[in-house]
């Protein structure tokens, strides 16, 4: 039974990969730290090991096919984890003799992000988490091109879907559904991208399952759903079944805020994806593996709304 070992097994990615993975009919072994150990999908191995401590981390991967670095270090703190996060995680990949896969995202395009983005296009450190990203990879490139250490990426946009919380849709764009209220982050018309986990999951299997065939270092685009907050709206309102008023996200009175609060002055800073049209070229991953799972956006949203109970006070009342 091929073996797959994901760090951050109880997160919102994590969790996601964990069940696809199971269900694909791997051994997976989540790997978390104090509470999150206890937190795993059904089917899934509880493995205890500290991402920042790499003996720990090579122990606990000790086996696996494949590692995933599913880590979710929090907003505000990057800059002193999410590298040395990786290098541990890219340490235990080298001492298994394991692949190494990533979830990437959208933030490595920096400024210069546009619709239909390809694998090769230019990365620009227009930000900090920009910047840290874009170290990241360079780092998996170099643990490839060095050490023979296998990465594939796939890099999607904004996640939502499962029934781990804090994505965009339950912190802003839906929180306030029970009230009929639908809050965008940017101006309508806009495009952006998102990622529904469990078809971005079942997108990690099939490139794990065909990682014989893929270059040592190799990067791909999960399309996902592009869209406006128009579409947003139109979606949101066929998932819950009735209409929903628009609200504007107050930008203004979360930078003060920001002023205060660390986290929020990192969200405003990568603000300016939902005023820039953006996409992801799914092209070479469908090339790759085939059709590539996508569930309708009111579908992907009405499953999300219900497995987070976003909307339970409203359906109660309907009941």
């Amino acid at each position: 039974m091929k073996t797959i070992a994901i760090i951050g097994a109880a997160g919102r990615v994590g969790n996601a990969a964990a069940r696809a993975f199971v269900v694909a009919g791997w051994r997976v072994r989540g790997i978390g730290r104090n509470a999150r150990v206890n937190q795993m999908a059904p089917g899934v191995e509880p493995v205890s090991a500290d991402a920042f401590d790499v003996k720990s981390l090579i122990e606990a991967c000790a086996g696996a096919d494949v590692v995933m670095n599913a880590a979710n270090p929090a907003y505000d703190n990057w800059e002193t984890t999410v590298l040395p996060m990786a290098k541990n995680v890219l340490e235990a990949a080298k001492a298994t003799g394991a692949t190494h896969m990533l979830p990437g995202n959208v933030y490595n395009f920096g400024y210069g992000i546009s619709t239909g983005m390809k694998e090769d296009a230019p990365q620009v450190a227009s930000t900090d988490k920009a910047r840290i990203r874009i170290d990241l990879e360079n780092m998996c490139r170099s643990y490839a091109e060095r050490d023979g250490v296998q990465t594939i990426i796939l890099r999607a946009g904004d996640f939502y879907g499962g029934d781990k919380p804090e994505s965009w849709l339950d912190i802003m764009i839906l929180k306030d559904v029970k009230k009929d209220v639908l809050t965008w982050p940017g101006p309508w018309n806009v495009a952006h991208a998102f990622a529904y986990l469990p078809d971005l999951a079942t997108a990690f299997v099939a490139l794990a399952e065909r990682r014989g065939k893929l270059e040592r270092f190799d990067r791909f685009h999960f399309a996902g759903h592009t869209l406006t907050g128009e579409q947003m709206h139109a979606a949101a309102e066929k998932a819950v079944g009735r209409k929903l008023r628009r609200k504007n996200v107050n930008w203004t009175m979360i930078r003060i805020a920001g002023l205060f609060m660390p986290l929020l002055r990192e969200v405003v800073k990568m603000s300016y994806l939902w005023r820039t049209a953006h996409s992801l070229d799914g092209a070479k991953l469908e090339r790759t593996v085939g059709p590539v799972a996508a569930t309708p956006p009111s579908q992907a949203i009405a499953e999300a709304v219900a497995e987070l109970g976003l909307d339970r006070h409203r359906q109660a009342m309907a009941a």
